[in-house]
């Protein structure tokens, strides 16, 4: 989701300074705000990992009240209309949808979180399920995604994501892994060994059989 469907700094611009302005009024931290770059910096990390880069020194009550705030409002902030999908999001997953493709998020981030943006952008259609480390309680994301395939019975597919935890998911999973280069959270050092890497989502259109060999394995233009 963040940094492959969800231009997440347009959201977290919004949510950053009310988190910790209520941190700070409820007592439970008492630094200074933390720049938003090194928040933004860390997406797609699990939540936990997250608050120990960006408050290294705050309490395990402070980081759990911070998962609280971080959901509310950032759905609050969902339905006023801010955060963006980068261009062309939207229009590929209908077109992907169109041709067949079953189409899965697989996401660190909290059940409620992935599925309110699902459905404030509209998107409720198109998806065949939504995973997340918060649902599923999932340690890794090898892990997240070998329990969607097991249950959905995927034997081949495509990873598409933005940091070395999608590259590692579908590796460890006998995927075809494409790397989103335009988030730029991580660096290029997130995507090494991804098969392709991509400048715009709707590339993934461009690397997809032609309709005549539809019923080929769909990795053979990746890695072949």
């Amino acid at each position: 989701m963040d940094g492959t469907l969800l231009q997440t700094e347009t959201l977290l611009i919004h949510v950053h300074p009310r988190l910790f302005a209520a941190l700070r009024e409820e007592g439970l931290y008492t630094g200074e705000t933390p720049p938003v770059d090194e928040l933004i910096a860390c997406l797609g990390m699990l939540l936990e990992e997250i608050w120990k880069k960006v408050m290294p020194d705050a309490s395990e009550a402070a980081r759990r009240r911070a998962d609280e705030l971080m959901l509310q409002y950032e759905l609050e902030e969902l339905e006023a209309g801010n955060g963006s999908l980068y261009p062309k999001v939207a229009e590929t997953l209908r077109e992907l949808k169109a041709r067949g493709i079953k189409l899965f998020v697989a996401s660190n981030g909290l059940e409620h979180y992935v599925k309110g943006i699902v459905k404030v952008k509209g998107m409720d259609d198109l998806f065949d399920d939504l995973y997340s480390a918060g649902e599923y309680e999932t340690a890794s994301k090898v892990e997240l995604v070998a329990l969607l395939m097991e249950k959905h019975g995927i034997k081949q597919g495509w990873m598409v994501g933005d940091r070395s935890s999608d590259v590692e998911a579908g590796k460890g999973n006998g995927l075809a892994v494409i790397g989103c280069a335009y988030a730029g959270f991580g660096g290029n050092a997130e995507l090494a060994g991804a098969d392709v890497c991509i400048e715009h989502f709707e590339q993934l259109l461009a690397l997809l059989p032609k309709p005549e060999a539809a019923k080929e394995d769909l990795s053979s233009e990746i890695t072949g």
